[in-house]
């Protein structure tokens, strides 16, 4: 993809049945934009990050953020924050697809 340009997530999304779905939009030294794209029932496991931080912003559907032992609902229009450290992974607990923007800074 060349940038600058106007993305729209839904056209980058990698739909798999046997598992959840993961692309880069944008990578740079300072920033990643990735996708999740995630069928009912499928999920991002648990893990944490050294030196960075990372924002996940549903685009469309609803799933389960795991943060810190919590499990915080989420869907379309919301976002969570993981900070550096911080245990997290995400599961499409809706009937729907579940497609989520995962923006890490720094970049891995």
């Amino acid at each position: 993809m060349e940038h600058p340009s106007v993305i729209r997530p839904a056209d980058c999304a990698e739909w798999r049945p046997d598992r959840m779905g993961k692309g880069t939009i944008f990578e740079s030294p300072r920033l990643l934009v990735g996708l999740i794209a995630s069928e009912p029932g499928q999920f991002h496991a648990l893990h944490a990050h050294a030196r960075m931080d990372k924002v996940y912003q549903v685009v469309e559907g609803e799933g389960v953020i795991l943060l810190e032992g919590r499990e915080l609902p989420i869907k379309a229009g919301e976002l969570v924050v993981a900070p550096e450290g911080v245990p997290h992974g995400i599961r499409n607990t809706g009937g729907q697809r579940l497609l989520v923007l995962a923006i890490l800074a720094p970049a891995p």
